[in-house]
């Protein structure tokens, strides 16, 4: 009785964390759709300053009701993570996404864990091993395939901007790794100021820059409203969940995922259909990401 009790305990501890995972792939991966056609009624800049405004007090709410400390630590690291991952992500991918595709953006923007070994490499303990060494020749060889230089088409300045994008989240990732964060207190705490330090420069830039009017509409309401309670503080609570259930790299290998909700909904919902080119080369660079993950060493979240 003891026995079949325990079972029933250790699935059910295994279920939690295996439904936020597809509850997380769904909540991301079809925000890349959601902020494609936001774009219909904000600028870019515009939309990235106030997800970012949204995110933020929406974290700081977060942090209030689970008496996580309001004091920032690290400030200088904390200002570099939140250039990076909030300003230098989020910019670049609203920008990506106001003139290319949805799924092309997904795609290239989750690029990040290529990334982190390619620059991480003189900073952090990672090294490309064994299987590394052709998982990052197929990265490549599906970037060449998705960016159809030969092409020369405008699309490809939408793609080098989720390129960026990806880049720039692989550097807030490096710096990450330099800040000691010691319990899921700490985390949220960082978390949340590195969103206030990230959103100041996007605010700036959207006060400069000259946008189109926002549309207030009932659509875009409700994006701006999935993407700071779905993407920024339920998605945030979901990953901090399964970070602290399942091994890195299974939490590391459903980032891949996210991509491949973003592509199919794109696909669905807005008609967004690869070329055979750039088909092949998203499932390259799935591939080859999927490969160095799984046999990616000390991988930390």
């Amino acid at each position: 009785m003891n026995t079949s009790a325990t079972s029933m305990n250790g699935r059910a501890t295994a279920a939690g964390p295996v439904l936020a995972l597809g509850l997380l792939a769904l909540i991301w991966g079809y925000n890349w759709v959601v902020m494609k056609v936001a774009m219909e009624y904000i600028g870019p800049m515009d939309f990235a300053a106030l997800r970012g405004v949204f995110g933020t007090v929406l974290l700081f709410a977060v942090l209030w009701a689970v008496g996580a400390p309001m004091k920032p630590q690290h400030v200088v690291k904390t200002i570099f993570l939140g250039v990076f991952q909030t300003a230098g992500f989020v910019g670049l991918i609203s920008w990506a996404l106001n003139i290319g595709a949805a799924g092309k953006s997904a795609v290239l923007g989750y690029t990040m864990p290529f990334w982190v070994i390619v620059f991480g490499w003189p900073f952090l303990p990672d090294r490309l091993r064994g299987w590394q060494w052709p998982a990052a020749g197929v990265i490549l060889l599906g970037l060449v395939l998705v960016l159809e230089m030969w092409e020369g088409s405008g699309d490809l300045t939408s793609s080098l901007l989720a390129l960026g994008a990806g880049i720039s989240w692989a550097i807030s990732v490096i710096v990450f790794k330099t800040i000691p964060v010691q319990s899921r207190n700490d985390l949220l705490s960082v978390t949340a100021w590195q969103m206030v330090f990230g959103m100041i420069p996007l605010v700036v830039i959207a006060l400069l820059v000259d946008e189109r009017p926002i549309v207030w509409s009932g659509y875009f309401i409700g994006a701006l409203i999935y993407n700071g309670v779905g993407g920024m503080a339920i998605a945030t609570l979901l990953w901090l969940y399964i970070l602290q259930r399942l091994p890195a790299t299974i939490s590391g290998l459903n980032a891949l995922a996210v991509p491949i909700v973003g592509v199919i909904a794109a696909w669905i919902q807005l008609g967004e259909r690869p070329s055979l080119a750039e088909g092949c080369g998203m499932l390259l660079i799935l591939a080859g990401l999927a490969l160095l993950t799984s046999t990616q060493r000390n991988v930390q979240p």
